[in-house]
């Protein structure tokens, strides 16, 4: 019974809220750039046609929200699982930028359980 219950428990904080907003921030020491290899990344997936913003002033503009599980009492990351915007290997390369840049680098006291945090990349470059 108690092996039952504590994989209901794993298999409940696998997946984030359904809120990402009421989630509260991934706050990091150090601030990541995302402006260089990653918005050329994207910027070549959109001109290949794998992946469609849409023109937002004579720019293009990608936002990816990402929630990110922490490990309960060590600031770790366990999961970072990015939103669906229709473009998988975008979402997927901008999980491993956030895992990457969260190792480490988490403030704050550690959460007392295993808990979800958001964050947002916004990249934009001229068309």
């Amino acid at each position: 019974m108690i092996a039952f219950l504590l994989m209901m428990q794993a298999a409940a904080t696998a997946l984030p809220p359904s809120d990402w907003a009421a989630l509260p921030p991934l706050r990091l020491a150090a601030a990541p750039d995302y402006s260089g290899v990653m918005t050329r990344f994207v910027r070549d997936e959109v001109a290949a046609g794998r992946c469609a913003v849409a023109p937002a002033g004579g720019k293009a503009v990608v936002r990816l929200d990402l929630a990110v599980l922490v490990a309960n009492g060590s600031n770790q990351l366990l999961r970072v699982v990015p939103r669906a915007i229709n473009c998988p290997t975008v979402e997927q390369f901008a999980a491993g930028v956030v895992e990457k840049a969260a190792r480490g680098n988490i403030v704050g006291p550690p959460p007392a359980g295993d808990a979800w945090f958001r964050t947002t990349i916004t990249l934009s470059w001229d068309q």
